[in-house]
């Protein structure tokens, strides 16, 4: 008797629910913490010092350990077994989200989003083992609807209750929010997940880990770090060329394993590879402009980090209601079609956020997330299972490692790239805006004299009253740089997604074999 057979005789029935709830428990813990630092960003901008540039590590540091231990999740758990793999991932985030409450500096804050997001590569595709373990073929998409519910909720209700405990406390209250959930399920977790079972897991594929590693690391550094240090310079330039050359040296290595750490065949698939495309872009574009919104309203627009997870709440609850009815849409209808709508609504959201500005209605801006997250809604579903639907059993397993690992991979890069791309448009608009308040601008002549003439009625002398018109202008300058860059971002986003709906199309199952062909042709008899 397996160790899941022993549990399931000890707690009867209820067991499958037992267990997904213990999963549950996990994935809610690392999700929570990968959405709510979000709405934290500006404080800590402002507790530490830190850049934009800077601040981005807080998102990216997270995707970039959650995508490197992806492909892990295989050989730990053949060699440490289900029930230790989850424990070890929760005392980790555990760890790390103490650490980033206390930080008493960015790089121990950066160094704790490090050890959640290593913690979350490990315990998510956890909860998706064990769904499949603990219940037959035809309840499985009943427990993924529930328990896909649970997880979406996480990140709709967890940046409104972030921005409550910074309103009300601080902002290090948000990394201590998801231990009540961790702790329960290390609790859980012994109780009724299986131990080890009787399996080779092999050699662990270091190299390949240490290659797949120092590849991200180099290129979310050279991005990170290019703006500040010029494009051109030769530091930016050997640490893009060195991720290009270990992203190689990863390649050549795979191809050579038998049991590789990332099956780099499965992208030889013709009807596999679509799917894969889409969701790199998924990712950079979702990761992406989650990490914008909070971002925007409340650099410009003045929203307290209460109000602004308040923002995100709508499109979180009509995600919730969405996802189970697309998931039944995708078992009838064109997984290409469904994805490719899906893709045109949330490129069509992102168009529509060009319009923001420091004027743009709550409401506005909500009913524009909304739209993006019922796109989101129809493409997850149908996109996960029309580019698995090709694969053989064999290489289930493989393929949906490399879909996780391809979306969190595009996020840790889009959230870099858009953190690059904020920074030097608004440096671009500022340089042109400026290049245009010139002594002979008949306008800014006015609005200094108006200017000048309040700070004077105020009290002010006429040396202070041309001061605070001149700090005052120069205010209002990179404000409307920083407008005009977030408008540049989404855009981008809008493209990303419009771009996507090509390799979208192409997600069509493979021709039918022989037999099956002929089952298909054969009358029906009655």
């Amino acid at each position: 008797m397996s160790e899941t057979e022993r549990l399931q005789a000890r707690y009867g029935a209820a067991y499958r629910w037992l267990a997904t709830g213990t999963a549950l428990m996990g994935t809610i813990s690392t999700i929570l913490s990968a959405t709510i630092v979000n709405v934290a960003i500006p404080d800590v901008i402002g507790a530490f010092g830190m850049t934009q540039n800077q601040a981005q590590w807080l998102a990216t540091a997270f995707l970039a350990a959650m995508t490197a231990l992806m492909p892990c999740n295989a050989w730990l758990i053949a060699r440490f077994g289900v029930r230790q793999c989850f424990t070890a991932a929760m005392v980790v985030f555990l760890l790390g989200s103490i650490l980033g409450g206390i930080s008493p500096g960015s790089g121990v804050l950066v160094l704790g989003r490090v050890l959640q997001g290593a913690a979350a590569g490990v315990s998510q595709p956890l909860a998706m083992l064990i769904i499949f373990s603990v219940f037959p073929a035809d309840k499985r998409g009943e427990a993924m609807g529930i328990y896909g519910i649970g997880v979406i909720l996480a990140p709709a209700l967890g940046p409104a209750l972030g921005g409550v405990l910074i309103d009300q406390f601080s902002w290090r209250y948000v990394f201590f929010m998801a231990l009540p959930f961790a702790t329960t399920g290390i609790v859980l977790a012994q109780l009724f997940l299986p131990r080890r079972e009787a399996s080779e897991a092999g050699r662990f594929d270091a190299l390949g880990f240490a290659l797949l590693s120092a590849a991200l690391l180099l290129l979310l550094v050279g991005l990170s770090d290019g703006q500040r240090d010029g494009w051109g310079s030769l530091r930016i330039g050997l640490l893009l060329a060195g991720a290009v050359v270990a992203t190689l040296a990863f390649v050549v290595w795979e191809r050579r394993l038998d049991t590789p750490l990332l099956d780099l065949s499965l992208f030889g698939n013709r009807h596999f590879l679509p799917g894969a495309l889409v969701t790199l872009i998924l990712g950079a574009g979702l990761y992406g402009s989650t990490y914008l919104i909070p971002l925007f309203v409340q650099t410009l627009q003045g929203y307290t980090p209460t109000r602004s997870g308040l923002l995100l709440m709508p499109a979180g609850l009509i995600l919730a209601l969405v996802f189970p009815l697309a998931g039944r849409l995708s078992d009838r209808l064109s997984k290409a079609q469904l994805t490719a709508a899906g893709l045109l609504l949330f490129a069509l959201s992102a168009q529509l956020m060009r319009a923001v500005d420091a004027d743009t209605p709550f409401w506005a801006f909500a009913g524009w997330i909304v739209l993006g997250r019922i796109g989101l809604g129809l493409i997850m579903p149908a996109l996960t299972a029309g580019a698995l639907q090709s694969l053989t059993p064999a290489q289930l397993g493989q393929g949906a490692g490399a879909i996780n690992f391809l979306r969190q991979l595009g996020g840790a890069v889009g959230v870099n790239a858009l953190a690059v791309v904020l920074e030097r448009q608004t440096a671009l608009h500022a340089a042109l805006l400026a290049s245009t308040q010139t002594a002979g601008n008949a306008a800014l002549a006015a609005v200094q004299d108006q200017l000048g003439a309040i700070w004077q009625q105020a009290g002010l002398t006429g040396t202070a009253a041309s001061g605070m018109t001149v700090h005052w202008l120069g205010q209002m300058l990179q404000a409307q740089a920083s407008t005009l860059a977030f408008r540049d971002s989404f855009a981008l986003v809008a493209l990303l997604f419009a771009l996507a709906v090509g390799p979208a199309l192409l997600l069509r199952p493979p021709p039918p074999t022989a037999p099956e062909a002929r089952r298909q042709r054969a009358p029906v008899r009655g």
